[in-house]
């Protein structure tokens, strides 16, 4: 073996993970490496967001986790590159070209495109044809198009070969094997068939289209759209249909079902460039080789681009479902916390009752009870006496309506009471309409048995609402994050994907926030940087024996709460009224001899410089900085002694729904109301304008520019005003506008208003639809573009 097929001809060794990742996030190689470093000591995203900004140059968390999720998609391609460098070798057939392709191979794809032809694999029919010494025939034919196939075959009939026709045969496979297994070709087929395909798909059946269950599906029963402009929840929406065999999907290298178009053809040519085919020589071999050609993509490698499209499709779709659901996930954990006020909690429902409880300002429950002012046994005012003196015995501040079912019919109970109370002279408590996604999930739960222990699973959900317009962070991470359900298709985006995903929206939302170490649940403590569910567990069990903590330190008296572990959670630990006033704020006890510094240098004692905006800004950063606290962590203390402990969560407000706007039909265009961001979606935002039924703010209707992301404009539990743009009482669907200043009209005129039209991104990407050929018989369905309220209606799965 000469040294060109030994691993001694490998080139220059790959530049280092630091390097290959400082270029891709547009940071310093410094600041990367620092990062890997802390990250592989077990230190957490939040930490090192916080409180190692010296190291990493301050980086941020949504930095450090793209950081962090590269990381190891690299390493992975680099163990994998790795193996089959020394599978290939093994097999004595590594050359320095093998070599520099897998080197500079940037995906897994393109590592197992090169590895392909060296990868062990069950008998082929191209192999059985090599044993039967066809490969000479392949050779002869792809090298003299003049040759006449039948008379080239007839000098290998032999034992394994009976005639020319199998002859023929087995050479064939030889020719498609090396097509497929062509790492560049697979590669550039691949790239042209994303770029130029088209989706397509019909109903799975005749009958299929008929029956209710598929109805949900019916826009696409006939409809198509090109794979790089299809969004990602109507890729997941077509993929529900097919997995509910209400539908059949097709993928498409170009236009389809048109004749005219081309596709294959262009597809045919690379694969015969590739195989140094031309089909346009003379001769009788050639079409033979054309027949080969087509063969090798309509049997082999039209199938692997279509099935690598359709991957790719679906990460695409879960990716940006994941991304739409974290927003949801976090706006919701972060909204507004009511506080520690006596809340009393409704549970709606209507044949069972409306469940109450009543929690004071810790979340300890006070009383429950249930009322049934709806039918079937209509008791309205027994139900409003009931909870008036729950109110007057408890002096409830707040009350937590549910969004369930009968909420709306709820909500003008407690309206009723608050009426009545304000009637009788007496303070009226205030009211908000709460989320109670997953409050299900929480009642039937091991911890909710263990929280509440004796309290009937039909309350505990009562109890839960209550809490959550308290503190929205501190119950629901009581919730595995995707029951919260406030994102599209969570069932259907990889488990793996969406838990990871959520996972870091919790931890870094709980982080950002802080926690009472006094008071904090399990599950709470569970998602603080550094603390395990175990530790959590520990951390609960110690304070129920031993008292509250009185300082920091003393968590290191916890059975198996190490150092690492205290650096990485003490920080975002807080404790009121304890030793040490830095306990309840978001210094570091490492930097706590920072601290004194300071006090020594202004020659003050710390209860007099908290809270002092003065003296705190009059502070140099500089002037304390040292080899260890930058500036950067000098501020960050500063800004905790200005306002310890700090909520970044916004001040708590209640959205006020119209008087006598209770149902859909109570709504006339025009009218401008306030409410309640219940979801963000890719295409727009619900709202909660108080009639049971969500309106949908396009997202061509969210600003007087334009907006690519609703994110941008809106989040989820957020009070707005929105002007009412549509309302179809038949469909139960209600258009809205965050521009306020829209001319609408009224009913019976042009529907078509600016909240439903294509927003002009959309117009113009179905103007190039509309221009691109197409055969008579394609669909016309995505010439809209997914631009009008009504389909963005359709694809979330809402009515018909």
């Amino acid at each position: 073996m000469n040294s060109s097929t030994t691993q001694k001809s490998r080139p220059t060794a790959l530049p280092s993970l630091s390097t290959r990742l400082a270029a891709e996030l547009a940071v310093g190689e410094n600041q990367v490496a620092a990062a890997i470093r802390l990250l592989d000591e077990g230190s957490t995203v939040p930490f090192i967001a916080r409180y190692r900004k010296e190291a990493t140059g301050s980086l941020d968390d949504a930095q450090l986790r793209q950081l962090d999720e590269r990381l190891g998609y690299l390493r992975e391609l680099d163990d994998r590159r790795n193996a089959v460098l020394a599978s290939i070798d093994e097999q004595g057939k590594l050359t320095a070209e093998l070599t520099a392709a897998l080197m500079s191979a940037e995906t897994k794809a393109r590592v197992e495109d090169i590895y392909l032809p060296f990868k062990p694999k069950r008998r082929t029919k191209a192999q059985i044809a090599r044993e039967a010494g066809l490969e000479p025939l392949a050779d002869r034919l792809l090298a003299d198009p003049t040759l006449v196939p039948e008379t080239a075959a007839a000098d290998f009939i032999g034992t394994d070969v009976t005639d020319t026709a199998a002859a023929l045969d087995g050479a064939r496979h030889i020719i498609v094997e090396r097509a497929a297994e062509d790492a560049q070709l697979v590669g550039a087929l691949r790239e042209r068939f994303w770029e130029n395909g088209w989706v397509r798909t019909r109903a799975a059946s005749e009958t299929a289209d008929k029956t209710a269950a598929a109805q949900k599906f019916r826009d696409y029963f006939d409809y198509s759209e090109p794979l790089t402009s299809m969004p990602g929840h109507r890729v997941l929406a077509v993929l529900r249909g097919e997995k509910e065999q209400a539908l059949t999907l097709t993928l498409h290298g170009g236009v389809p079902d048109d004749p005219d178009a081309g596709a294959d053809e262009v597809y045919q040519a690379m694969i015969a460039a590739a195989l140094g085919i031309d089909r346009a020589a003379p001769g009788a071999g050639t079409p033979w080789l054309s027949n080969t050609v087509g063969f090798a993509w309509r049997t082999r490698l039209s199938v692997s681009a279509s099935v690598d499209a359709r991957v790719r499709l679906r990460r695409s779709a879960e990716e940006d479902a994941v991304s739409v659901f974290a927003k949801n996930l976090k706006d919701l954990l972060l909204a507004a916390p009511a506080g520690n006020r006596t809340t009393l909690g409704l549970d709606p429902g209507f044949r069972t009752g409306v469940k109450v409880a009543v929690v004071d300002g810790t979340g300890k429950v006070l009383d429950t009870c249930a009322v049934y002012p709806h039918q079937p046994q209509k008791q309205w005012d027994a139900a409003k006496a009931t909870l008036a003196a729950l109110v007057a015995r408890h002096g409830v501040e707040l009350i937590a309506v549910g969004n369930g079912t009968a909420s709306r019919e709820t909500d003008l109970l407690a309206t009723e009471l608050i009426s009545d109370i304000r009637s009788a002279g007496a303070a009226a408590p205030a009211k908000a309409m709460v989320s109670e996604a997953g409050a299900s999930i929480y009642s039937a739960s091991a911890y909710a048995a263990h929280e509440l222990p004796g309290l009937d699973v039909t309350l505990r959900g009562a109890v839960s609402i209550a809490r959550r317009l308290q503190d929205p962070l501190a119950e629901l991470v009581k919730i595995e994050p995707k029951s919260i359900g406030v994102g599209q298709y969570q069932h259907d985006v990889t488990p793996a994907l969406l838990s990871r995903s959520l996972g870091a929206v919790v931890e870094d939302a709980v982080n950002a926030v802080g926690v009472d170490l006094n008071t904090a649940s399990a599950p709470l403590l569970a998602r603080v940087s550094g603390i395990t569910e175990t530790l959590a567990e520990a951390i609960v069990a110690h304070r129920d024996q031993a008292g509250r903590f009185a300082s920091r330190r003393q968590l290191l008296d916890v059975p198996r709460l190490g150092p690492k572990a205290f650096e990485q959670c003490a920080g975002f630990l807080r404790i009121r009224d304890g030793e040490d006033p830095l306990d309840a704020s978001g210094v570091h006890p490492e930097a706590y001899p920072v601290v004194r510094r300071i006090l020594d240098r202004a020659g003050v004692g710390l209860a007099e410089i908290i809270g002092d905006q003065r003296a705190l800004r009059a502070i140099r950063p500089a002037d304390f900085a040292d080899d260890r606290f930058g500036v950067p962590t000098i501020t960050d203390i500063l800004a905790e002694l200005e306002k310890p402990g700090r909520d970044p969560r916004p001040a708590f407000v209640t959205a006020s729904f119209a008087a006598g706007v209770e149902k859909v039909a109570d709504l006339k265009v025009g009218m401008v109301l306030e409410g309640v961001v219940t979801n963000v979606a890719a295409f727009g935002a619900f709202v909660d304008v108080g009639v049971h039924q969500d309106g949908l703010v396009h997202v061509s209707a969210m600003a007087d520019r334009f907006v690519s992301d609703p994110h941008e404009v809106v989040r989820s539990g957020q009070v707005v005003r929105v002007k009412v743009v549509e309302v179809d009482v038949e469909r139960q669907r209600i258009g809205l506008s965050l521009r306020l200043n829209d001319d609408v009209r009224a009913k019976g005129a042009d529907r078509r208003t600016d909240a439903t039209r294509p927003a002009r991104g959309e117009q113009r990407r179905a103007a190039q639809q509309r221009n691109r050929p197409r055969g008579d018989n394609a669909p016309r369905r995505d010439r809209a573009a997914g631009g009008s309220m009504a389909q963005a209606l359709r694809d979330a799965g809402f009515g018909r």
